[in-house]
């Protein structure tokens, strides 16, 4: 083969790289992330009024798994800095994602591959984030903070209940801030060594998932392949988590484990996006003595927007599942948890909450109790769940 064609063959191959770098995560995060298109109600100026008046928490979302900045105005996705402002959310919950396994099901999954590790690749993240589920979290982390900085204020972060108090100040006074909180999405990112959490804690992440789609060496999966309950190693970090004021989220947990955690809790937990069975008969979802047994823990329910969530996506949806909790156990145990930039279709994005809004007063949620929903209840219980013990 002539040096000629050797070199063209570099070039070709250089040319293919600098393609799927570019343009594949951007292809992938836009057609997995997207909205489903089905009509949506016209929103009345009573609904407007009301919504624009909300301190509006969102209790879930998966966007600094992407590639794309929180600051861009992106065409694509469900949230974004100028999609928050729209929406009028005054706090929003970071989740980090470290790993997910091929074939992703509701039902059962195991630990054995990993869909993320390709994805960190792709995006060309740090070499340290390829093989380390730690570090895929702290360069979350990372990336949370280079966009709290570049916004100047616009955008801080929240690690304490002082710093909610701050940010609620502002928004009295005229300003658009807006707070953001991180989260995991399945300890398995302790890689097993309990000195890992200190490292998250440091890092700023102030709530955290016990379990995601398999079972880790923290707790079974509501998806996993054994579904066990609370490990010795686990019962170890729910208690060091309270301590440190690092909130206990159950949702993805396996039913023992969510009964094994409200069992030795000390302080409130939170599932912070998901449904309930009684709408949305999916292992996902909550059942109603779950749904007790967390209010009588003084916890709280966040509900997303998905179709695993509640079997629709429309505003109505959302809302009668709301209801349910509200109906069974009071308005008080009820939030926001879209799961948005979470692999999954809904029918707005961010800018869009004021259909929950709407679909409250629809549904007959009184003003008070709206607010508490969209916002209060989130509120009240992140300024104590964050304070350490």
């Amino acid at each position: 083969m002539s040096v000629k064609k050797i070199y063209g063959i570099i070039l070709l191959m250089i040319l293919l790289a600098i393609t799927y770098f570019t343009f594949v995560p951007r292809i992938f995060d836009s057609n997995t992330n997207t909205l489903d298109g089905k009509a949506l109600p016209s929103i009345r100026d009573d609904a407007r009024a009301l919504h624009n008046s909300l301190t509006i928490v969102d209790l879930h979302s998966d966007t600094l798994l992407w590639k794309r900045s929180l600051l861009d105005d992106a065409s694509y996705g469900h949230m974004d800095l100028g999609r928050l402002q729209q929406g009028n959310v005054a706090l929003q919950i970071f989740s980090s994602v470290t790993k997910t396994p091929r074939g992703q099901n509701y039902n059962s999954n195991s630990d054995e591959s990993d869909n993320i590790t390709l994805l960190a690749i792709s995006q060309l993240q740090p070499i340290k984030t390829w093989n380390s589920l730690l570090n895929r979290s702290l360069y979350h982390a990372e990336k949370l903070d280079d966009a709290v900085a570049e916004t100047e204020g616009a955008l801080v972060n929240i690690q304490s209940s002082r710093s909610i108090d701050q940010m609620l100040n502002a928004r009295s006074n005229g300003g658009n801030r807006i707070g953001a909180m991180l989260s995991i999405e399945g300890l398995q990112n302790l890689e097993g060594k309990r000195e890992n959490l200190d490292r998250l804690y440091d890092a700023g992440f102030r709530m955290a998932g016990l379990a995601h789609f398999f079972d880790n060496e923290v707790a079974g999966s509501m998806h996993g392949t054994k579904k066990y309950g609370l490990t010795d190693f686990g019962r170890e970090i729910v208690r060091e988590m309270e301590e440190k004021g690092m909130i206990v989220d159950i949702a993805h947990a396996s039913r023992s484990a969510i009964k094994d955690v409200l069992a030795m809790a000390r302080r409130p937990v939170v599932s912070s996006h998901g449904g309930v069975q009684a709408k949305c008969d999916v292992n996902r979802n909550l059942n109603d003595d779950e749904i007790k047994a967390i209010a009588e823990n003084g916890g709280l329910i966040g509900i997303g927007y998905w179709e695993g969530a509640v079997c629709d996506t429309s505003p109505a949806s959302i809302a009668a599942a709301m209801k349910h909790i509200r109906d069974l156990v009071g308005a008080e145990h009820v939030a926001l948890g879209s799961d948005y930039d979470g692999a999954v279709i809904t029918r707005f994005d961010t800018s869009g909450l004021v259909y929950i809004t709407q679909a409250l007063m629809n549904a007959g949620f009184s003003k008070d109790e709206i607010r508490a929903v969209m916002g209060g209840n989130a509120i009240r219980f992140l300024k104590a769940g964050i304070e350490p013990l």
